[in-house]
Protein backbone atom coordinates (compact mmCIF):
# COMPACT_ATOMS: atom_id res chain seq x y z
CA UNK A 1 0.00 0.00 0.00
CA UNK A 2 1.10 3.83 -0.32
CA UNK A 3 1.75 5.86 2.14
CA UNK A 4 -1.31 7.97 1.30
CA UNK A 5 -3.40 4.95 1.54
CA UNK A 6 -1.73 3.99 4.78
CA UNK A 7 -2.34 7.59 5.92
CA UNK A 8 -5.80 7.52 5.21
CA UNK A 9 -7.09 4.54 6.63
CA UNK A 10 -4.99 4.93 9.67
CA UNK A 11 -6.79 8.67 9.77
CA UNK A 12 -10.75 6.89 9.29
CA UNK A 13 -9.63 3.85 12.13
CA UNK A 14 -8.23 6.78 14.54
CA UNK A 15 -11.66 8.51 14.03
CA UNK A 16 -13.68 5.36 14.05
CA UNK A 17 -12.67 4.01 17.26
CA UNK A 18 -13.39 7.52 18.85
CA UNK A 19 -16.94 7.46 17.63
CA UNK A 20 -17.00 3.98 19.22
CA UNK A 21 -15.78 5.33 22.37
CA UNK A 22 -18.21 8.19 22.55
CA UNK A 23 -16.41 10.46 25.07
CA UNK A 24 -16.68 12.89 21.92
CA UNK A 25 -19.12 13.98 20.24
CA UNK A 26 -19.44 12.70 16.75
CA UNK A 27 -18.98 16.27 14.49
CA UNK A 28 -16.55 17.16 16.37
CA UNK A 29 -14.53 14.40 16.02
CA UNK A 30 -16.02 14.30 12.07
CA UNK A 31 -14.26 17.93 11.92
CA UNK A 32 -10.75 16.30 13.49
CA UNK A 33 -10.68 13.98 10.88
CA UNK A 34 -11.09 16.47 7.97
CA UNK A 35 -8.80 18.90 9.54
CA UNK A 36 -5.82 16.00 9.84
CA UNK A 37 -6.65 15.04 6.14
CA UNK A 38 -6.00 18.66 5.24
CA UNK A 39 -2.85 18.86 7.11
CA UNK A 40 -1.28 15.35 5.69
CA UNK A 41 -2.07 16.47 1.98
CA UNK A 42 -4.95 13.94 0.96
CA UNK A 43 -7.71 17.06 1.18
CA UNK A 44 -6.92 20.32 -0.30
CA UNK A 45 -7.31 23.04 1.52
CA UNK A 46 -9.56 24.93 -0.68
CA UNK A 47 -11.67 22.10 -0.89
CA UNK A 48 -11.51 21.30 2.63
CA UNK A 49 -15.18 22.37 3.56
CA UNK A 50 -16.75 21.81 0.03
CA UNK A 51 -18.50 19.27 1.37
CA UNK A 52 -21.11 21.82 3.56
CA UNK A 53 -22.41 22.00 0.24
CA UNK A 54 -22.97 18.81 -1.33
CA UNK A 55 -27.02 17.63 -2.03
CA UNK A 56 -26.93 15.48 0.34
CA UNK A 57 -26.39 17.55 3.58
CA UNK A 58 -28.21 20.62 1.60
CA UNK A 59 -31.10 18.06 1.68
CA UNK A 60 -30.77 16.79 5.12
CA UNK A 61 -31.10 20.04 6.31
CA UNK A 62 -34.24 21.12 4.62
CA UNK A 63 -35.95 17.31 5.34
CA UNK A 64 -35.60 18.51 9.38
CA UNK A 65 -37.47 22.02 8.54
CA UNK A 66 -39.98 19.87 6.74
CA UNK A 67 -40.29 17.27 10.03
CA UNK A 68 -40.70 20.30 12.13
CA UNK A 69 -43.42 21.90 10.21
CA UNK A 70 -45.40 19.03 10.06
CA UNK A 71 -45.48 18.17 13.28
CA UNK A 72 -46.47 21.89 14.36
CA UNK A 73 -49.18 22.20 11.70
CA UNK A 74 -51.01 19.19 13.23
CA UNK A 75 -51.07 17.20 10.18
CA UNK A 76 -49.48 14.26 11.90
CA UNK A 77 -52.02 15.18 15.19
CA UNK A 78 -54.99 14.62 13.25
CA UNK A 79 -53.75 11.42 11.73
CA UNK A 80 -52.72 9.48 14.87
CA UNK A 81 -56.17 10.69 16.11
CA UNK A 82 -58.25 8.78 13.23
CA UNK A 83 -56.12 6.06 13.17
CA UNK A 84 -55.97 5.09 17.12
CA UNK A 85 -58.75 3.78 18.30
CA UNK A 86 -59.14 3.82 22.30
CA UNK A 87 -61.12 0.08 22.06
CA UNK A 88 -58.29 -1.63 20.57
CA UNK A 89 -56.22 -4.39 22.32
CA UNK A 90 -52.58 -4.53 22.94
CA UNK A 91 -51.60 -6.52 19.80
CA UNK A 92 -54.14 -4.27 17.49
CA UNK A 93 -52.15 -1.17 19.17
CA UNK A 94 -48.65 -2.31 18.53
CA UNK A 95 -49.06 -3.30 15.10
CA UNK A 96 -50.89 0.00 14.39
CA UNK A 97 -48.78 2.73 15.81
CA UNK A 98 -45.90 0.71 14.13
CA UNK A 99 -47.56 0.57 11.08
CA UNK A 100 -48.44 4.26 11.43
CA UNK A 101 -44.64 5.60 12.39
CA UNK A 102 -42.77 3.61 9.80
CA UNK A 103 -45.14 5.38 7.21
CA UNK A 104 -44.69 8.67 9.19
CA UNK A 105 -40.65 7.89 9.55
CA UNK A 106 -40.42 7.33 5.40
CA UNK A 107 -41.12 11.19 4.84
CA UNK A 108 -40.03 12.95 7.97
CA UNK A 109 -37.70 12.64 10.82
CA UNK A 110 -36.85 8.98 12.35
CA UNK A 111 -36.93 10.59 15.62
CA UNK A 112 -39.29 13.14 15.39
CA UNK A 113 -41.70 10.88 13.96
CA UNK A 114 -40.74 8.48 17.25
CA UNK A 115 -41.56 11.65 19.76
CA UNK A 116 -44.77 12.49 18.13
CA UNK A 117 -46.00 9.36 19.06
CA UNK A 118 -44.53 8.17 22.33
CA UNK A 119 -47.39 10.18 24.77
CA UNK A 120 -49.80 8.51 22.79
CA UNK A 121 -47.91 5.17 22.77
CA UNK A 122 -47.99 5.91 27.12
CA UNK A 123 -51.35 5.87 27.21
CA UNK A 124 -51.94 2.91 25.20
CA UNK A 125 -50.08 0.62 27.39
CA UNK A 126 -51.51 1.93 30.33
CA UNK A 127 -55.01 1.17 28.45
CA UNK A 128 -53.82 -2.48 27.30
CA UNK A 129 -51.99 -2.96 30.53
CA UNK A 130 -48.92 -4.12 29.17
CA UNK A 131 -45.55 -2.88 29.92
CA UNK A 132 -44.95 0.66 28.45
CA UNK A 133 -41.06 -0.98 26.84
CA UNK A 134 -43.75 -3.55 24.98
CA UNK A 135 -44.86 -0.58 22.57
CA UNK A 136 -41.85 1.68 22.63
CA UNK A 137 -38.89 -0.80 21.79
CA UNK A 138 -41.25 -1.74 18.56
CA UNK A 139 -42.13 1.47 18.03
CA UNK A 140 -38.06 2.58 17.88
CA UNK A 141 -37.48 -0.25 15.30
CA UNK A 142 -40.67 0.66 13.17
CA UNK A 143 -39.78 4.52 13.04
CA UNK A 144 -36.09 3.04 11.84
CA UNK A 145 -37.37 0.25 9.50
CA UNK A 146 -39.50 3.27 7.71
CA UNK A 147 -36.98 5.03 7.09
CA UNK A 148 -35.27 2.71 4.30
CA UNK A 149 -38.24 3.09 2.10
CA UNK A 150 -37.52 6.76 0.34
CA UNK A 151 -34.91 9.12 0.07
CA UNK A 152 -35.27 11.22 2.29
CA UNK A 153 -36.53 8.49 5.11
CA UNK A 154 -33.11 9.02 6.29
CA UNK A 155 -29.65 10.59 6.13
CA UNK A 156 -27.82 7.51 4.94
CA UNK A 157 -30.06 7.11 1.65
CA UNK A 158 -29.50 10.68 0.66
CA UNK A 159 -25.29 10.00 1.23
CA UNK A 160 -26.16 6.16 -0.65
CA UNK A 161 -27.91 8.75 -3.27
CA UNK A 162 -24.73 11.42 -3.29
CA UNK A 163 -22.25 8.48 -3.77
CA UNK A 164 -24.01 6.72 -6.51
CA UNK A 165 -24.48 9.77 -8.53
CA UNK A 166 -20.77 10.50 -8.10
CA UNK A 167 -20.23 6.40 -9.16
CA UNK A 168 -22.66 6.63 -12.55
CA UNK A 169 -23.83 10.21 -12.93
CA UNK A 170 -27.44 9.49 -11.41
CA UNK A 171 -28.59 9.14 -8.02
CA UNK A 172 -31.18 7.39 -6.60
CA UNK A 173 -34.64 8.73 -6.73
CA UNK A 174 -37.44 9.09 -4.51
CA UNK A 175 -38.75 5.84 -4.42
CA UNK A 176 -35.76 3.50 -5.87
CA UNK A 177 -35.05 2.04 -2.33
CA UNK A 178 -38.53 1.43 -2.03
CA UNK A 179 -39.01 -1.97 -3.42
CA UNK A 180 -36.22 -3.28 -1.47
CA UNK A 181 -37.12 -1.27 1.66
CA UNK A 182 -40.51 -1.82 1.93
CA UNK A 183 -40.21 -5.34 2.04
CA UNK A 184 -37.12 -5.24 4.57
CA UNK A 185 -39.65 -2.82 6.89
CA UNK A 186 -42.99 -5.32 6.35
CA UNK A 187 -41.40 -7.77 7.51
CA UNK A 188 -39.16 -6.71 10.17
CA UNK A 189 -42.72 -4.57 11.58
CA UNK A 190 -44.60 -8.35 11.47
CA UNK A 191 -41.43 -9.46 13.99
CA UNK A 192 -41.41 -6.40 16.32
CA UNK A 193 -45.25 -6.52 16.87
CA UNK A 194 -45.00 -10.62 17.45
CA UNK A 195 -41.46 -10.52 19.29
CA UNK A 196 -42.31 -7.66 21.01
CA UNK A 197 -44.68 -9.72 24.00
CA UNK A 198 -41.44 -12.33 24.09
CA UNK A 199 -38.57 -10.63 23.48
CA UNK A 200 -38.71 -7.31 25.51
CA UNK A 201 -38.53 -7.03 29.26
CA UNK A 202 -41.58 -6.85 30.99
CA UNK A 203 -40.80 -4.28 33.34
CA UNK A 204 -42.70 -1.36 35.00
CA UNK A 205 -42.17 2.13 33.28
CA UNK A 206 -39.35 4.10 34.62
CA UNK A 207 -41.60 7.41 34.78
CA UNK A 208 -45.11 8.59 35.51
CA UNK A 209 -47.39 6.68 38.49
CA UNK A 210 -43.94 5.27 39.68
CA UNK A 211 -43.07 8.43 40.58
CA UNK A 212 -44.49 8.37 44.07
CA UNK A 213 -43.37 11.97 44.74
CA UNK A 214 -45.47 12.38 47.91
CA UNK A 215 -43.80 9.81 49.68
CA UNK A 216 -40.49 12.04 49.24
CA UNK A 217 -42.15 15.52 50.69
CA UNK A 218 -42.16 16.47 54.19
CA UNK A 219 -43.54 19.70 55.37
CA UNK A 220 -41.46 21.54 58.25
CA UNK A 221 -42.55 24.89 59.61
CA UNK A 222 -40.33 27.81 61.04
CA UNK A 223 -41.38 28.07 64.27
CA UNK A 224 -40.55 31.36 66.87
CA UNK A 225 -36.89 31.36 67.69
CA UNK A 226 -35.88 28.97 65.52
CA UNK A 227 -32.12 28.87 63.94
CA UNK A 228 -33.56 29.09 61.02
CA UNK A 229 -35.68 32.56 61.38
CA UNK A 230 -33.09 35.20 58.98
CA UNK A 231 -31.62 32.64 56.88
CA UNK A 232 -31.68 32.03 53.62
CA UNK A 233 -32.53 29.62 51.89
CA UNK A 234 -29.30 29.14 50.65
CA UNK A 235 -28.20 28.46 54.03
CA UNK A 236 -30.84 26.35 54.63
CA UNK A 237 -30.18 24.07 51.57
CA UNK A 238 -26.61 23.90 53.05
CA UNK A 239 -27.54 22.18 55.89
CA UNK A 240 -30.19 20.02 54.21
CA UNK A 241 -27.43 18.87 51.90
CA UNK A 242 -25.91 16.28 54.22
CA UNK A 243 -29.58 14.24 54.67
CA UNK A 244 -29.34 14.76 50.82
CA UNK A 245 -32.29 17.28 50.82
CA UNK A 246 -33.77 20.49 48.51
CA UNK A 247 -36.33 23.17 49.25
CA UNK A 248 -39.41 22.98 46.70
CA UNK A 249 -41.80 25.22 47.32
CA UNK A 250 -42.36 27.70 50.48
CA UNK A 251 -45.86 28.43 51.90
CA UNK A 252 -45.80 32.64 53.21
CA UNK A 253 -49.15 33.77 54.36
CA UNK A 254 -50.91 31.32 52.93
CA UNK A 255 -49.70 31.98 49.58
CA UNK A 256 -47.65 29.20 47.72
CA UNK A 257 -44.46 29.99 46.19
CA UNK A 258 -43.21 27.01 43.95
CA UNK A 259 -39.30 27.70 43.38
CA UNK A 260 -38.60 30.12 45.47
CA UNK A 261 -34.95 32.36 45.42
CA UNK A 262 -32.30 31.18 46.95
CA UNK A 263 -31.73 35.19 48.29
CA UNK A 264 -35.08 34.81 50.62
CA UNK A 265 -35.21 35.12 53.96
CA UNK A 266 -36.92 32.94 56.30
CA UNK A 267 -39.79 34.42 58.44
CA UNK A 268 -41.59 33.05 61.24
CA UNK A 269 -44.31 30.51 60.76
CA UNK A 270 -42.87 30.28 57.06
CA UNK A 271 -43.62 26.21 55.98
CA UNK A 272 -41.10 25.06 53.89
CA UNK A 273 -41.56 21.96 51.27
CA UNK A 274 -38.90 19.79 51.62
CA UNK A 275 -37.79 16.77 49.11
CA UNK A 276 -36.02 14.07 50.44
CA UNK A 277 -35.68 10.59 51.13
CA UNK A 278 -33.57 10.05 53.80
CA UNK A 279 -33.52 9.21 57.34
CA UNK A 280 -31.20 11.60 58.11
CA UNK A 281 -33.47 14.36 57.73
CA UNK A 282 -34.94 15.12 61.04
CA UNK A 283 -31.62 15.71 62.50
CA UNK A 284 -31.05 18.04 59.90
CA UNK A 285 -34.33 19.53 60.91
CA UNK A 286 -33.28 19.67 64.49
CA UNK A 287 -30.38 21.81 63.61
CA UNK A 288 -32.33 24.29 62.06
CA UNK A 289 -35.43 24.38 64.83
CA UNK A 290 -37.75 23.48 62.08
CA UNK A 291 -41.04 21.37 63.20
CA UNK A 292 -42.37 18.82 60.87
CA UNK A 293 -45.78 19.24 60.52
CA UNK A 294 -48.87 16.93 60.96
CA UNK A 295 -50.12 16.43 57.45
CA UNK A 296 -46.84 14.80 55.84
CA UNK A 297 -49.09 15.56 52.41
CA UNK A 298 -49.94 18.83 53.10
CA UNK A 299 -46.46 19.57 50.80
CA UNK A 300 -47.78 17.64 47.95
CA UNK A 301 -51.30 19.59 47.81
CA UNK A 302 -48.49 23.26 48.18
CA UNK A 303 -46.86 21.33 45.06
CA UNK A 304 -50.35 21.28 42.80
CA UNK A 305 -50.87 25.05 43.54
CA UNK A 306 -53.68 26.80 40.94
CA UNK A 307 -50.97 27.11 38.45
CA UNK A 308 -48.15 24.82 38.94
CA UNK A 309 -48.33 21.23 37.66
CA UNK A 310 -45.53 18.27 37.70
CA UNK A 311 -44.73 16.89 34.52
CA UNK A 312 -41.95 14.39 33.10
CA UNK A 313 -39.53 15.02 29.86
CA UNK A 314 -37.40 12.63 28.18
CA UNK A 315 -33.75 14.02 27.22
CA UNK A 316 -33.63 13.96 24.09
CA UNK A 317 -29.88 13.43 22.54
CA UNK A 318 -27.92 16.10 21.72
CA UNK A 319 -30.55 18.23 23.86
CA UNK A 320 -28.09 21.29 25.71
CA UNK A 321 -29.14 19.21 29.04
CA UNK A 322 -26.74 16.91 28.56
CA UNK A 323 -23.43 16.95 31.17
CA UNK A 324 -24.72 19.57 32.91
CA UNK A 325 -25.82 19.31 36.31
CA UNK A 326 -29.44 20.70 37.92
CA UNK A 327 -27.52 23.11 40.02
CA UNK A 328 -24.88 24.54 37.02
CA UNK A 329 -28.72 25.20 34.82
CA UNK A 330 -30.21 27.28 38.03
CA UNK A 331 -33.30 25.73 37.25
CA UNK A 332 -34.83 27.33 40.15
CA UNK A 333 -33.12 31.01 39.75
CA UNK A 334 -33.62 31.30 36.21
CA UNK A 335 -36.30 29.02 34.63
CA UNK A 336 -38.45 29.14 37.72
CA UNK A 337 -38.80 25.07 37.54
CA UNK A 338 -38.26 22.82 39.97
CA UNK A 339 -36.78 18.91 39.58
CA UNK A 340 -37.67 16.35 42.22
CA UNK A 341 -36.77 13.26 40.70
CA UNK A 342 -34.47 11.47 37.63
CA UNK A 343 -35.04 8.43 36.39
CA UNK A 344 -32.32 6.65 34.53
CA UNK A 345 -32.22 3.36 32.66
CA UNK A 346 -35.66 2.08 35.16
CA UNK A 347 -33.58 3.41 38.06
CA UNK A 348 -35.65 6.43 40.34
CA UNK A 349 -33.64 8.42 42.19
CA UNK A 350 -34.37 11.73 44.40
CA UNK A 351 -31.14 12.03 45.59
CA UNK A 352 -28.24 14.92 45.16
CA UNK A 353 -30.33 15.70 42.34
CA UNK A 354 -28.53 18.85 41.57
CA UNK A 355 -24.84 17.57 41.69
CA UNK A 356 -26.26 14.45 38.98
CA UNK A 357 -25.19 14.92 35.21
CA UNK A 358 -27.82 14.35 33.06
CA UNK A 359 -27.37 11.74 30.51
CA UNK A 360 -29.80 11.16 26.89
CA UNK A 361 -32.56 9.27 27.54
CA UNK A 362 -32.88 10.01 31.41
CA UNK A 363 -36.73 10.86 32.77
CA UNK A 364 -37.08 14.09 34.68
CA UNK A 365 -39.90 14.91 36.81
CA UNK A 366 -40.35 18.77 37.00
CA UNK A 367 -42.21 21.20 38.35
CA UNK A 368 -43.55 24.55 37.63
CA UNK A 369 -46.31 26.49 36.14
CA UNK A 370 -47.23 25.27 32.27
CA UNK A 371 -45.98 28.12 30.17
CA UNK A 372 -42.64 27.26 32.02
CA UNK A 373 -42.85 23.55 31.47
CA UNK A 374 -43.39 24.16 28.04
CA UNK A 375 -40.81 26.70 26.90
CA UNK A 376 -38.28 24.95 29.35
CA UNK A 377 -39.19 21.71 26.89
CA UNK A 378 -39.05 23.43 23.85
CA UNK A 379 -35.32 25.46 24.57
CA UNK A 380 -33.65 22.35 25.88
CA UNK A 381 -34.88 19.55 23.35
CA UNK A 382 -36.66 17.61 25.60
CA UNK A 383 -40.02 15.46 24.44
CA UNK A 384 -42.67 15.76 27.41
CA UNK A 385 -43.96 11.88 27.71
CA UNK A 386 -47.56 13.27 29.04
CA UNK A 387 -50.41 12.19 26.48
CA UNK A 388 -51.27 15.01 24.84
CA UNK A 389 -54.75 17.07 24.25
CA UNK A 390 -54.19 17.31 20.55
CA UNK A 391 -54.36 21.01 19.54
CA UNK A 392 -55.16 21.19 16.38
CA UNK A 393 -54.05 24.74 14.53
CA UNK A 394 -55.49 26.38 12.08
CA UNK A 395 -56.70 23.53 9.64
CA UNK A 396 -55.77 25.40 7.21
CA UNK A 397 -51.94 24.96 8.35
CA UNK A 398 -52.59 21.00 8.22
CA UNK A 399 -53.67 20.80 5.09
CA UNK A 400 -50.84 23.66 3.53
CA UNK A 401 -48.28 21.93 5.33
CA UNK A 402 -49.12 18.25 3.83
CA UNK A 403 -49.70 20.01 0.19
CA UNK A 404 -46.45 21.24 0.02
CA UNK A 405 -44.82 18.03 1.47
CA UNK A 406 -46.44 16.28 -1.55
CA UNK A 407 -45.76 18.49 -4.08
CA UNK A 408 -42.01 18.31 -3.33
CA UNK A 409 -41.93 14.37 -3.18
CA UNK A 410 -43.78 14.65 -6.06
CA UNK A 411 -41.19 16.37 -7.88
CA UNK A 412 -38.52 14.64 -6.99
CA UNK A 413 -40.25 11.18 -7.82
CA UNK A 414 -40.54 12.34 -11.01
CA UNK A 415 -37.93 14.16 -11.68
CA UNK A 416 -38.80 17.87 -11.70
CA UNK A 417 -36.51 18.76 -9.92
CA UNK A 418 -33.26 17.62 -7.79
CA UNK A 419 -33.95 16.50 -4.37
CA UNK A 420 -32.66 19.47 -3.09
CA UNK A 421 -33.72 21.99 -4.61
CA UNK A 422 -37.57 20.56 -3.77
CA UNK A 423 -36.90 20.02 -0.47
CA UNK A 424 -34.86 23.55 0.00
CA UNK A 425 -37.82 25.35 -1.71
CA UNK A 426 -40.38 23.27 0.14
CA UNK A 427 -38.70 24.39 3.10
CA UNK A 428 -38.75 27.84 1.94
CA UNK A 429 -42.74 28.08 1.45
CA UNK A 430 -43.02 26.60 4.90
CA UNK A 431 -41.57 29.55 6.17
CA UNK A 432 -43.36 32.25 3.83
CA UNK A 433 -46.22 30.26 5.10
CA UNK A 434 -46.14 30.53 8.69
CA UNK A 435 -46.11 26.71 9.36
CA UNK A 436 -42.50 27.44 10.62
CA UNK A 437 -41.91 30.85 12.09
CA UNK A 438 -38.59 32.19 11.18
CA UNK A 439 -37.31 32.29 15.11
CA UNK A 440 -38.04 28.47 14.85
CA UNK A 441 -36.31 27.47 11.50
CA UNK A 442 -32.59 27.32 12.28
CA UNK A 443 -33.54 25.71 16.04
CA UNK A 444 -35.48 22.65 13.60
CA UNK A 445 -32.29 21.99 12.20
CA UNK A 446 -29.80 19.39 13.50
CA UNK A 447 -26.56 20.67 13.55
CA UNK A 448 -24.61 18.03 14.67
CA UNK A 449 -25.56 16.33 11.91
CA UNK A 450 -25.48 18.55 9.37
CA UNK A 451 -21.40 19.18 10.70
CA UNK A 452 -20.95 15.21 10.73
CA UNK A 453 -22.01 15.17 7.34
CA UNK A 454 -20.12 18.22 6.03
CA UNK A 455 -16.97 17.42 7.27
CA UNK A 456 -16.99 13.70 6.29
CA UNK A 457 -17.87 13.78 2.72
CA UNK A 458 -14.21 15.08 2.05
CA UNK A 459 -12.87 12.23 4.02
CA UNK A 460 -14.52 9.62 2.26
CA UNK A 461 -13.58 11.19 -1.62
CA UNK A 462 -10.09 10.77 0.15
CA UNK A 463 -10.61 7.28 0.78
CA UNK A 464 -11.59 6.92 -2.60
CA UNK A 465 -9.11 9.20 -4.73
CA UNK A 466 -5.67 7.86 -2.74
CA UNK A 467 -6.98 4.12 -3.97
CA UNK A 468 -7.85 2.92 -0.17
CA UNK A 469 -11.11 1.97 -1.01
CA UNK A 470 -9.97 -0.27 -3.58
CA UNK A 471 -7.24 -1.51 -1.47
CA UNK A 472 -10.17 -2.62 1.50
CA UNK A 473 -12.01 -3.74 -1.10
CA UNK A 474 -9.89 -6.54 -2.51
CA UNK A 475 -8.85 -7.52 1.07
CA UNK A 476 -12.44 -8.24 1.78
CA UNK A 477 -13.15 -9.81 -1.60
CA UNK A 478 -10.08 -12.13 -0.25
CA UNK A 479 -11.43 -12.95 3.61
CA UNK A 480 -14.74 -13.52 2.63
CA UNK A 481 -16.45 -13.72 -0.54
CA UNK A 482 -13.25 -15.86 -2.53
CA UNK A 483 -14.25 -13.60 -5.65
CA UNK A 484 -18.30 -14.55 -5.04
CA UNK A 485 -19.89 -11.14 -5.40
CA UNK A 486 -23.11 -12.80 -3.51
CA UNK A 487 -20.86 -13.65 -0.45
CA UNK A 488 -19.04 -10.07 -1.05
CA UNK A 489 -22.13 -8.59 -0.38
CA UNK A 490 -23.53 -10.15 2.85
CA UNK A 491 -19.88 -9.44 4.05
CA UNK A 492 -20.82 -6.10 3.15
CA UNK A 493 -23.83 -6.05 4.05
CA UNK A 494 -22.97 -7.27 7.93
CA UNK A 495 -19.86 -5.47 8.70
CA UNK A 496 -22.08 -2.06 8.00
CA UNK A 497 -24.60 -3.49 10.22
CA UNK A 498 -22.09 -3.90 12.89
CA UNK A 499 -20.38 -0.56 12.39
CA UNK A 500 -23.56 1.26 12.75
CA UNK A 501 -24.61 -0.27 16.39
CA UNK A 502 -21.98 1.92 17.96
CA UNK A 503 -21.96 4.71 14.98
CA UNK A 504 -23.56 7.22 14.07
CA UNK A 505 -25.74 5.85 10.87
CA UNK A 506 -24.70 8.73 8.70
CA UNK A 507 -20.86 8.03 9.31
CA UNK A 508 -21.11 4.58 8.95
CA UNK A 509 -22.65 4.75 5.60
CA UNK A 510 -20.21 7.82 4.69
CA UNK A 511 -16.85 5.77 5.73
CA UNK A 512 -18.62 2.33 3.76
CA UNK A 513 -19.73 3.35 0.88
CA UNK A 514 -16.37 4.18 -0.84
CA UNK A 515 -15.77 0.60 -0.28
CA UNK A 516 -18.08 -0.93 -1.86
CA UNK A 517 -17.76 1.02 -5.05
CA UNK A 518 -14.38 -0.04 -4.56
CA UNK A 519 -15.58 -3.83 -4.26
CA UNK A 520 -17.62 -2.87 -7.90
CA UNK A 521 -14.91 -1.93 -9.02
CA UNK A 522 -12.59 -4.60 -8.32
CA UNK A 523 -15.33 -6.96 -9.39
CA UNK A 524 -16.42 -5.40 -12.48
CA UNK A 525 -19.77 -5.65 -11.09
CA UNK A 526 -22.77 -3.30 -10.86
CA UNK A 527 -22.29 -0.57 -8.03
CA UNK A 528 -26.28 -0.43 -7.41
CA UNK A 529 -26.54 -3.68 -5.07
CA UNK A 530 -23.43 -2.46 -3.27
CA UNK A 531 -24.80 0.61 -2.22
CA UNK A 532 -27.97 -0.81 -1.63
CA UNK A 533 -26.48 -3.09 0.91
CA UNK A 534 -25.01 -0.15 2.64
CA UNK A 535 -27.98 1.61 2.62
CA UNK A 536 -29.85 -1.21 4.24
CA UNK A 537 -27.07 -1.93 6.71
CA UNK A 538 -26.69 1.45 7.95
CA UNK A 539 -29.86 2.03 9.15
CA UNK A 540 -29.83 -1.50 11.57
CA UNK A 541 -29.02 -0.21 14.83
CA UNK A 542 -30.88 -2.18 16.43
CA UNK A 543 -28.69 -3.96 19.06
CA UNK A 544 -27.39 -1.10 21.77
CA UNK A 545 -29.34 2.16 22.75
CA UNK A 546 -26.56 4.04 21.16
CA UNK A 547 -26.32 3.10 17.82
CA UNK A 548 -29.17 5.09 16.97
CA UNK A 549 -31.10 8.45 18.71
CA UNK A 550 -34.15 6.55 18.74
CA UNK A 551 -33.05 3.91 20.70
CA UNK A 552 -31.77 6.38 23.40
CA UNK A 553 -35.05 8.13 23.40
CA UNK A 554 -37.07 5.04 24.91
CA UNK A 555 -33.71 4.52 27.17
CA UNK A 556 -35.74 6.06 30.24
CA UNK A 557 -39.17 6.33 29.30
CA UNK A 558 -39.10 1.72 28.80
CA UNK A 559 -36.96 1.61 32.20
CA UNK A 560 -34.68 -0.37 29.71
CA UNK A 561 -30.55 -1.42 30.43
CA UNK A 562 -28.23 -1.46 27.91
CA UNK A 563 -28.35 -5.27 27.01
CA UNK A 564 -32.00 -5.16 26.57
CA UNK A 565 -32.02 -4.16 22.92
CA UNK A 566 -30.48 -7.01 21.08
CA UNK A 567 -32.96 -9.08 22.25
CA UNK A 568 -35.10 -8.42 19.82
CA UNK A 569 -32.73 -6.65 18.06
CA UNK A 570 -30.71 -9.50 16.63
CA UNK A 571 -33.43 -11.38 15.19
CA UNK A 572 -34.86 -8.30 13.54
CA UNK A 573 -31.00 -7.96 12.14
CA UNK A 574 -31.14 -11.42 10.94
CA UNK A 575 -34.31 -11.19 9.43
CA UNK A 576 -33.23 -8.00 7.07
CA UNK A 577 -30.46 -9.93 6.13
CA UNK A 578 -32.75 -12.69 4.81
CA UNK A 579 -35.08 -10.37 3.31
CA UNK A 580 -32.68 -7.77 2.18
CA UNK A 581 -30.20 -9.56 0.01
CA UNK A 582 -32.87 -11.70 -1.87
CA UNK A 583 -34.43 -8.52 -2.37
CA UNK A 584 -31.24 -6.61 -3.54
CA UNK A 585 -30.49 -9.39 -6.40
CA UNK A 586 -34.09 -9.24 -7.59
CA UNK A 587 -34.13 -5.79 -8.01
CA UNK A 588 -30.59 -4.70 -8.45
CA UNK A 589 -29.05 -7.24 -10.40
CA UNK A 590 -24.70 -7.76 -10.12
Amino acid sequence: MTAPQVMILAIIAVAMGLFLWGRWRHDLVAVAALIACVLAGLVPAEAAFSGFGHPAVITVAAVLVLSHGLAASGAIDRVVRRVLHESAGAWAIILTMCALTAFMSAFMNNIGALALMMPAALAAARRADVAPGQILMPLSFASILGGMTTLIGTPPNLIVAGFRASATGTPFGMFDFAPVGVAVAGAGVLLVVVGSRFLVPDRPRGAGQNFDIGAYLTEARVPARARAVGMTLKEVEETLAAAEAQVVGLVRDNARIPAPQNWRSLREDDILVIEADSKNLPQALAKLGLTLEEDKRIGVRALEAEHTVMAEVVVRPGSPLIGRTAQHLKLRSRHAINLLAISRQGRRSISRLRQTRLAPGDVLLLQGTPETLADFSAHFDCVPLAERSLRFPAKRDAWLATGIMAAAVAATALGVLPAEIAFTLAALAFVLGSIVPTRELYGAIEWPVIVLLGALIPVAGAVASTGAADAVARGMMGLIGEGSPVLVLVGLMVMTMCLTDFMNNAATATVMCPIAIGIAGVMGANPDPFLMAVAIGSSCAFLTPIGHQNNTLILGPGGFRFGDYWRLGLPLEIVVLCVGIPMILLVWPL
